[in-house]
């Protein structure tokens, strides 16, 4: 299962959390985010970590000249879209940058939306299931409802998210089969501090 630890913004908790096992690391590009990292900062902190875990940018409706950029100035593996992008328009960033991965975030806010992601299955390479928020496009520490996402299985790999912490990851696992999750504030002090003692503990439940 992939492990996904997002909002990472100091170099030495995203070297501690690979070694406890996350397969990949998730940076903000947005700038209104709380979490938010230069592209400087990106590329010191793309450059610094491992080449064997995921890099993963946040973007939201940003312009696909700029993710080119930072893709092309940085280390990162993925980019993940959490904003109001169409089908088209990941599509057509999955063609531009053929090896890159493409994650679309959606938030769901019903079950109309599960529907409405099969328009992008063949627009990108993976999903991202998060809380709906009315204006926060994610670390909001809500969490979605797990039982409407028991029949969840699209014809490509989706990452949980949406309120997971150690507490209840292996609760959500047990009504939902991702194939990776992606925690935030779960996993937090306070917006890009990560709480190491959390993760540590995030990974002693995924054992159990």
């Amino acid at each position: 299962m992939r492990i996904k630890i997002c909002g990472i913004t100091e170099l030495e908790q995203g070297k501690a959390i690979a070694q406890y096992g996350a397969t990949a690391l998730g940076f903000m590009c947005v700038p209104t985010s709380p979490r938010y990292v230069s592209p400087s900062v990106l590329k010191s902190l793309t450059e610094s970590l491992s080449t064997k875990i995921d890099c993963i940018g946040v973007f939201a409706n940003t312009e696909t000249d700029l993710i080119i950029q930072m893709v092309s100035e940085t280390s990162l593996t993925g980019i993940q879209l959490h904003g109001d992008e169409s089908p088209e328009f990941c599509f057509h960033l999955k063609q531009t940058l053929p090896q890159i991965e493409i994650i679309k975030a959606l938030r769901i806010k019903t079950t109309d939306a599960l529907v409405e992601s099969e328009a992008y299955f063949n627009s990108v390479d993976t999903l991202l299931l998060d809380a709906y928020h009315p204006n926060l496009l994610g670390g909001t520490g809500k969490t979605l409802d797990w039982d409407k996402l028991a029949s969840f299985t699209p014809p490509l790999p989706w990452l949980l998210a949406g309120g997971l912490t150690p507490d209840n990851i292996n609760d959500a696992l047990s009504l939902t089969s991702p194939n990776g999750i992606d925690l935030s504030s779960g996993v937090e002090r306070s917006p890009g501090d990560k709480d190491l003692a959390k993760v540590k503990k995030l990974f002693q439940q995924l054992e159990t």
